[in-house]
């Protein structure tokens, strides 16, 4: 069904992601093998690259909704993709080099769909969404000389689909079991989740995925704020820790629509951000929390907010859940959802042998070669697209020309 003769010889594959904590680039430079339920993966090299502050100041901003001119945001446009092309460059070092790139970029703006199971305030002349994601692929081939994939999400929203979560076909040939039910739950910016059935019967068709809410924005936003910029995230959660939830407040922010709104659906800094952190701040007032208890509140609601969402959304509860992005480092976000799921085992994707700080990376290094081999990457059930396609475009650069006709 699809050319897969180039899948036999291993295939270099650069990864790059910034998510919507804007923390930098995550590279991760692998070897892929085979092509879906023969696929393999090994991960040579990975590394975060710090964005310059002053660019993702300008990021924040844009995310944020601050007005600025096109010109603006074309200038934001090219340095991104001028720093994701110097990641590309130096995660190769020490390395043979790397045939392809698949960079999602980084996002600044995400509309879902206009929902009319609950109607939509903000988009009610927008049956098809919308996402932006900064950093030209073009630029980042021209810079590199070689070829790259970017814009992955645009073909199924195009559709009709959300164009997110992406990662889920990819989880269900890296991390599915054969008796298993799996939860794969990322938290970066934003929580995603995909639910992964055991491995037999119509297994791909019952794959369940959507963004679960907040992850590390809210905690990362009141971190900064709280510190009066001094501190940019909670590392290891030791200030939450050393606070106590507020349940009345968790249960407050629980009724917010988007929690009750089934799947298919996505979200982003656009509700999960400086607007909504206002809001719990000027809610967490008539609780007097000191800041340790606001974070420990904040922190309580991303992890009753992915629990909430299993049991309501799932057709059962998972038999292990695989924690990864930079919320799986939290050590007080994880004791707490095992808290919250005493019978069920809390792990990363680490401890199944998937780099748990590079699994997003990885994920779109792999979309990348399933385009290059004209392989579908969405997931209709987790997207709401009602077909598979072919994510990204391809950008060839000069130098990746001339390579091929030597």
């Amino acid at each position: 069904m699809y050319p897969t003769e180039e899948a036999v010889v291993p295939t270099r594959v650069i990864g790059l992601i910034s998510g919507t904590s804007v923390d930098g680039i995550d590279a991760a430079l692998v070897e892929i093998f085979g092509t879906e339920l023969d696929l393999k993966i090994e991960l040579l090299a990975g590394a975060t690259y710090p964005y310059p502050a002053e660019l993702r100041q300008r990021i924040l901003a844009v995310g944020a909704g601050v007005a600025i001119s096109m010109a603006e945001l074309a200038e934001i446009d090219d340095a991104i993709a001028q720093v994701f092309a110097q990641a590309a460059q130096n995660i190769q070092i020490g390395h043979q080099p790397a045939t392809l790139i698949g960079s999602h970029g980084q996002t600044v703006y995400h509309r879902p769909p206009a929902d009319r199971r609950i109607g939509n305030k903000t988009t009610p002349h927008s049956p098809l969404g919308y996402s932006l994601q900064l950093g030209r692929g073009a630029l980042i081939a021209h810079l590199t000389g070689i070829t790259t994939v970017s814009n992955f999400r645009v073909a199924d929203i195009a559709i009709g689909g959300h164009g997110a979560p992406l990662v889920p076909r990819v989880d269900a040939y890296l991390l599915s079991h054969p008796e298993e039910g799996r939860c794969i739950q990322n938290i970066g910016g934003i929580g995603n989740v995909a639910y992964i059935p055991p491995q037999h019967g119509h297994w791909l068709s019952k794959i369940r995925a959507w963004d679960t809410g907040p992850g590390n924005s809210l905690l990362d936003l009141a971190v900064e704020h709280l510190s009066a910029g001094a501190k940019t995230y909670d590392e290891d959660g030791n200030w939450a820790a050393s606070g106590t939830p507020c349940d009345p407040l968790v249960k407050q922010w629980l009724n917010q629509d988007y929690f009750h709104l089934p799947p298919p659906k996505s979200t982003g800094r656009e509700l999960f951000g400086v607007a909504y952190l206002h809001q719990c701040l000027e809610d967490a007032q008539a609780y007097q929390l000191n800041a340790a208890d606001l974070l420990a509140t904040l922190t309580e609601l991303t992890a009753t907010s992915i629990v909430h969402s299993y049991r309501t959304f799932l057709p059962e509860m998972p038999q292990r859940v695989l924690l990864c992005g930079g919320g799986s480092r939290n050590l007080y976000l994880k004791r707490r959802l095992e808290l919250l799921l005493p019978s069920i085992p809390v792990l990363t994707t680490d401890e199944v042998g998937l780099s748990a700080d590079f699994k997003e990376a990885i994920a779109f290094a792999v979309l990348a070669y399933w385009r290059h081999l004209g392989i579908p990457g969405n997931l209709p059930t987790a997207t709401g697209a009602p077909q598979e396609v072919l994510l990204g475009e391809i950008h060839q650069s000069q130098y990746s020309v001339l390579r091929d006709e030597q």
